[in-house]
């Protein structure tokens, strides 16, 4: 089953108005972030819509205007979804 995307028409620069926990998993995400934040320093390993498979080195704080499909269980990092 194919993520949901709940604000389709939302651009990377509207505010977000909504933020969920972020487990990682070998899972799609039950809904697909605008943006990620980090909470905590580690490393962020994402699945794009590609299906490319990615591993940032990150810093609490970040923000990362990208929709990943999933949050890898290499992941570090505490990170949070915001819509």
């Amino acid at each position: 089953m194919a993520p949901r995307n709940d604000f389709p028409s939302r651009g990377s620069t509207d505010s977000a108005t909504i933020h969920f926990a972020i487990t990682p998993s070998n899972n799609d995400l039950a809904v697909i972030p605008r943006a990620l934040r980090v909470l905590t320093d580690g490393d962020l390993a994402v699945r794009d819509a590609g299906g490319v498979d990615i591993t940032y080195p990150v810093v609490a704080g970040e923000v990362f205007l990208l929709r990943p499909t999933r949050v890898l269980p290499a992941t570090t990092a505490t990170v949070v979804g915001w819509l």
